[in-house]
């Protein structure tokens, strides 16, 4: 047999074995050093996003002419789980997500490979580009730049070609977006009134912009002897260069561009804004790379600020490093986690010494907890997972496991060569652990098993539950089969070494023989008077039971981050100095407050950048203070409340890591979002807008708001095609001439200094503010007849779309709300009077999601889930002790573990989140183990001993078992209960509550295993003593 084989060979070569573990710990301690950190996995789906910028083009058009023709070539992408788009001014942005398995550098790659064709039948200058491949997480650190001395656009320079390349030069850096950036150009800022005295056009000056400055290859000059470069030079490298270039030729005088334009060096139209604190400045947004570790990346960026501090200073720029800081939490995160799980070792040695009181058993106990810890981070670290508060909270429930599987083979061991040296004639040493050894593991293999098969569930919930509890999943499995094949190999080695020929003491430790004299008087009382203690059972079971649904639910908790992200939103259509001067008020108010630190705040979207936020929207990224940071909740209502008051501005707030996974799962940063899929825009809107008052009702209900509101003012310019043919324009002609008006036309670059500067021709910024002005821009037509576009063109104002949504490449209308209290039981709501007689549009429906729907979703897949493995376990049972009764008693002791947790949720008042759920997993699956534990040791003791079974055999067991279910118990609950107390601490918002759940469910299931299991047995269980010992659990003995 495999497993004696195994057994045998560690007895005999036990130096072989002890020197091979050393190596595995060292190996381990390697990996755990140069593991990479984390505070979560990375929960994102591999996600590709198609970015096109098509200046001037309005959302519609966009929609039409960009992003459908993008979704249609990326839509049915083998792999493909989800595409979403946004349409706006100038900017279609696709983005592509693809289910949990597929490579994600395949998936880019597909996506090029698709929307490479396009570009020949794109709007002209919109070419698709692939935005850089992004963590889960997205932002790596957020700095802010401000200067008293430096204009902004001499702040953008340096910020665009000083700062940002260092900052991009940094490993695991994907991209560094610079909002409030003012890029300088050479803008020929055409006057219409002095085109039209000139009898000139803005194409013929549109047409000599472009030959003002101009860089040409010259070719190469051979003579006899040399070969010469010809280099010449024809670029107008200052503004006036370019105002003194010819534009027409007339009555024998030239005209020049400066006599019909204002040529200046300056930014183009803002898209959007910054402040660092209530000052103007840029704020740089670093992205890190998929599969980067957020804390390497920022201590590299750290590096780069460092290095280039000097030269910032000197220029007069103040640098605010921490606008927005993910690794400050990681960092307080690990930092707490470590520190819990350091004191619950601390508690678990001393558990184990008071427990064993010989120092050789708890030295041979307490060795398997580090070797199966590093073995399984050993595994881990293999297969590419960092070590994270989610992975390291799998090792911690999984220490009593680790310690019971050694104190069984221990106790066991200790127990039989106690009873050896007491014959007349013992048996050697050597076959006494064999025998010792090998009574157990069956069971231990099978519990384990059981165990294994418990856990399955977690390891089958998809999304971002999946992602983030999978990790937990697998550490907890491989350190329970790191165990027992510690249990196999290095246990029975130790005990040869330090118990083979060493004093035993008869006795047991004071400890534990206080606890079976309190034991044996609680188990007799029980056996007394069973019945009574049934009834209680059941009823605090059914009890337990029927309050769950009152429970609060949750998908996450709130996590306890160092920063805040404040949003606000103004009506459509708002300017971006509206916006701008909202938020400059908002962060003097925040930065008055104690709780706030610093601030940053950026709107609308930032140039060369895949933003997609309109000038009606900012955030504001809240550094929080120390009395911030110990509440971080009350922290983010003082600061709501206080910026409050402005009408028409919505304001709400997210910590950092909760906003990014509600943007993983939805595409928002809210966690009910109701999805309304239609044809018309009108129509979608309607039916929004009373979705929004439906939801408005719904009790807990905060924050409702339509993402994509209608009313954004538009100005439809309509060509007047009669008008084209009779003066012979042509359309693309007239539509130039509008865009380069507004948007700008980029003719030719000026390069200097290192640097690309664009030649642009447009308006002058007070008559691109005037939308009548439009009208007085003149044009030439073939014939040399200036027309002005009031001729050729049709103005309206009217109300617009700002922003067009896509799901599935279908129009789509959202609306979202924030929850206070329950999200589960809001989304029943929330779905019950949706689906009540809410008239929708002919042709349109209506989907709930987000973080509050998918966690409903998460714990029904983990509830049948768990239902099946239970189902596969009991069809174990059966098949391996062929004993219904027994399979019924383990089946009925299971419901048990329920009542503690939930009584544990009740006292803590917490909700049940995803966290506590999978507390809940754990308890059953100690439960089980126990249970097993204890049944397979009364059918050894009566199929193997030949004892008969009755009460003093039932209650011997329980006796014999007492010290290893007390251990798991105790050392599970002291690996825990550093977690459990510090629930409120960052890193530890889901691994909080999972350990009160299983602190309440091990005190409930403990309890019945011991008093409540041992007289059900009695009662129930038939062991009888002529069965096969081939037919039993527990290995056969070695005579």
């Amino acid at each position: 047999m495999l497993m004696r084989a195994i057994v045998e060979f560690c007895l005999r070569l036990r130096w072989l074995v002890l020197f091979a573990a050393l190596g595995l710990t060292l190996l381990g301690v390697v990996a755990v050093i140069h593991a990479p950190y984390d505070v979560f996995p990375d929960f994102g789906q591999p996600t590709v996003t198609v970015v096109t910028n098509a200046a001037g083009l309005a959302p519609r058009q966009i929609e039409a002419l960009v992003t459908t023709p993008v979704e249609d070539a990326v839509n049915g992408i083998p792999g493909l789980s989800n595409l979403r788009s946004q349409s706006m001014e100038g900017l279609s942005v696709v983005t592509a997500v693809f289910g949990g398995r597929t490579d994600v550098y395949r998936d880019q790659q597909l996506v090029a490979q698709r929307v490479a064709p396009l570009t020949t039948t794109l709007p002209p200058g919109a070419t698709p580009v692939i935005a850089p491949l992004q963590s889960s997480t997205g932002v790596a650190l957020t700095i802010g730049l401000s200067s008293s001395k430096l204009s902004l656009m001499q702040l953008t320079e340096i910020a665009r070609w000083t700062v940002r390349p260092a900052l991009l030069a940094v490993p695991g850096v994907s991209k560094v977006v610079i909002f409030g950036a003012q890029p300088e150009q050479f803008q020929a800022q055409f006057d219409p009134n002095k085109l039209v005295a000139l009898h000139i056009g803005l194409n013929q000056l549109t047409a000599a912009a472009a030959e003002s400055s101009a860089m040409r290859g010259a070719g190469v000059v051979n003579t006899p002897n040399q070969q010469i470069f010809l280099m010449s030079h024809g670029q107008a490298t200052t503004p006036s260069a370019l105002a003194n270039s010819l534009l027409v030729r007339r009555a024998q005088r030239s005209v020049t561009l400066g006599e019909v334009a204002h040529v200046v060096a300056a930014p183009p139209p803002a898209i959007g804004g910054a402040l660092v604190g209530t000052q103007p400045g840029l704020v740089l947004v670093v992205g890190s790379q998929y599969g980067a570790n957020t804390l390497a990346v920022t201590r590299g960026l750290d590096r780069a600020l460092t290095t280039l501090a000097p030269a910032l200073t000197r220029d007069g720029i103040e640098v605010q490093p921490n606008g927005l800081r993910p690794a400050s939490f990681i960092d307080t995160a690990l930092r707490d986690v470590r520190n819990s799980l350091s004191i619950g070792a601390v508690l678990i040695v001393l558990v184990l010494y008071l427990a064993l009181r010989n120092w050789r058993t708890a030295v041979i106990s307490f060795a398997a907890i580090p070797l199966s810890l590093l073995a399984a981070a050993l595994i881990l670290d293999h297969f590419g997972f960092s070590l994270n508060t989610l992975s390291l909270g799998g090792l911690a429930i999984a220490l009593g496991e680790v310690v019971d599987d050694a104190v069984v083979g221990v106790e066991n061991i200790y127990r039989r060569l106690r009873e050896n040296r007491a014959l007349e004639q013992p048996r050697p040493v050597y076959e006494v652990m064999l025998r010792a050894t090998m009574e157990v593991r069956k069971a231990v293999i099978f519990a384990t098993l059981a165990v294994t098969i418990v856990f399955l569930p977690v390891l089958r919930l998809t999304g971002v539950a999946g992602r983030l509890f999978g990790p937990l999943a697998l550490a907890y499995i491989f350190a329970i089969l790191s165990s027992l094949a510690v249990a196999l190999t290095v246990t029975p080695a130790l005990a040869m070494l330090l118990l083979g020929h060493s004093h035993l003491d008869p006795a047991d430790p004071p400890v534990v023989a206080r606890a079976k004299r309190i034991y044996g008087r609680l188990l007799a009382a029980v056996h007394r008077r069973p019945r009574p203690v049934w009834a209680l059972v059941v009823v605090l079971v059914v009890g337990g039971l029927v309050s769950v649904p009152l429970l609060r639910t949750s998908f996450l908790p709130r996590f306890n981050e160092n920063d805040l992200i404040v949003h606000f939103q103004t009506a459509p259509g708002t300017s971006l100095a509206t916006t701008m001067r909202i938020g400059e008020r908002a962060v003097a108010i925040m930065q008055r407050l104690p709780e706030v630190a610093h601030a940053v705040m950026h709107a609308g979207r930032a140039h060369l950048s895949n933003g997609n936020a309109l000038t009606n929207k900012a955030e504001i990224d809240v550094g929080l203070s120390d009395k911030g940071n110990t509440n971080s909740a009350v922290a983010e209502r003082r600061i709501l409340e206080a910026v409050r008051g402005a009408p028409g501005v919505r304001w709400w707030a997210n910590t950092f890591l909760t906003e990014r996974i509600h943007e993983t799962l939805s595409g928002v940063t809210a966690p009910v979002v109701v999805t309304i899929y239609g044809r018309h825009l009108s129509a979608l809107n309607d039916d929004a807008r009373r979705v929004a008052e439906v939801l408005s009702q719904v009790p807990g209900a905060a924050g409702v708001r339509i993402q994509a509101p209608p009313g954004t003012p538009e100005l439809s310019i309509t060509l007047n095609r009669e008008a084209l043919t009779r003066y012979g324009f042509t359309p693309a002609e007239v539509l130039q001439a509008i865009q380069t008006s507004y948007s700008g036309r980029t003719v030719g670059r000026v390069y200097t200094g290192g640097a690309s500067l664009p030649i642009v021709v447009v308006m002058p910024p007070s008559l691109r503010s005037d939308p009548s002005a439009i009208a007085n821009v003149p044009l030439v037509n073939r014939d040399g007849t200036v027309v002005l576009l009031g001729a050729l063109v049709q103005i309206r104002e009217r109300s617009g779309q700002s922003l067009i949504l896509h799901r599935g490449a279908q129009r789509v209308q959202l609306v979202t709300a924030n929850v206070s209290g329950s999200s589960g039981q809001f989304v029943a709501r929330a779905r019950n009077q949706l689906a009540a007689g809410l008239p929708l549009a002919s042709g349109d429906y209506l989907r709930i999601g987000g973080t509050a729907a998918a966690s409903g979703q998460a714990r029904l897949q983990l509830a049948l889930d768990f239902a099946l493995a239970l189902a596969a376990i009991m069809g174990l049972l059966v098949i391996a002790l062929r004993d219904g009764r027994m399979v019924a008693l383990l089946a009925v002791n299971l419901p048990f573990a329920l009542v503690g947790g939930v009584a544990a949720i009740w006292v803590a008042r917490l909700p049940i989140s995803l966290g506590a759920s999978v507390g809940f997993v754990t308890v059953f699956g100690i439960t089980l183990r126990n249970s097993i534990m204890l049944l397979s040791h009364y059918r050894s003791l009566v199929t193997e001993e030949g004892l008969p079974w009755s009460w003093e055999t039932a209650r011997l067991g329980a006796m014999n078992r007492l010290t290893p279910i007390l251990l798991t118990a105790s050392v599970t609950a002291l690996g825990l209960l550093p977690l459990a107390i510090g629930a409120h601490l960052p890193g530890q918002e889901i691994e909080g509550p999972m350990a009160i759940v299983i602190l309440g469910g091990l005190f409930s299931s403990t309890a019945l295993t011991l008093l409540v299991l041992p007289t059900l047995a009695l009662r129930f269980a038939r062991f009888n003593a002529a069965e096969q010992r081939g037919e039993t659990i527990a290995s056969p003995a070695v005579s």
